[in-house]
């Protein structure tokens, strides 16, 4: 069964943001881990994820409607 879910990509990963982010199509089950290989991510690349607004990590399931913030390491100076 397929779900939608709203996909945001921060920084360095914004290059990875599918055609449609805001409501992307993913099978229901799909996690974290899932969802970076199907748009091609790796997972070295990612520091922290949100999902409506509450911290994830790679084995969150998703559900339909759900917020996904990904972000890389941020590096300063």
């Amino acid at each position: 069964m397929t779900i939608h879910i709203t996909l945001k990509l921060f920084a360095t990963l914004s290059q990875f943001t599918p055609d449609s982010p805001d409501r992307f199509p993913i099978e229901s089950g799909t996690t974290i881990r899932n969802l970076l290989k199907q748009i091609g991510v790796s997972e070295d690349e990612i520091k922290l994820i949100f999902i409506n607004g509450i911290k994830g990590n790679l084995t969150s399931p998703l559900h339909e409607g759900d917020r996904v913030g990904i972000f890389p390491p941020v590096g300063g100076g």
